[in-house]
């Protein structure tokens, strides 16, 4: 088994809704979908997981302090602050701080509305 299928379960992450924006409205043929933007933070040894793509849910990160280490494809990759990625319906990864400090990102993505 590759390292990302053994991905652990999320832990020690939070998320904070800071905004959303109803798309039906603003955009023809999206009804049914949302733009939503979170801050996401992972406290040392957390972990945002298990293995998950971005299937019908594309977006970008953005990361604020400290370092995420995003795991795809049998790569990983550190991402500190000022840099960000973006998340497209081919990116399959599970992502983790393997830091001493506190490590926050704002993350942007189109949803299905519940």
């Amino acid at each position: 088994m590759s390292e990302d299928q053994a991905a652990p379960e999320t832990k020690g992450v939070t998320s904070e809704l800071l905004a959303t924006v109803d798309l039906g409205p603003e955009i023809e043929g999206m009804a049914g979908r949302q733009l939503r933007m979170r801050m996401v933070t992972f406290e040392p040894g957390g972990v945002f997981g298990p293995v998950h793509d971005h299937i019908d849910r594309p977006g970008i990160v953005y990361i604020l302090q400290g370092t995420i280490t995003d795991h795809r494809n049998g790569v990983t990759t550190d991402y500190g602050p000022g840099v960000g990625w973006p998340e497209d319906r081919n990116t399959v990864h599970w992502l983790e701080n393997r830091g001493t400090i506190p490590a926050s990102e704002i993350s942007v993505d189109i949803v299905r509305q519940d």
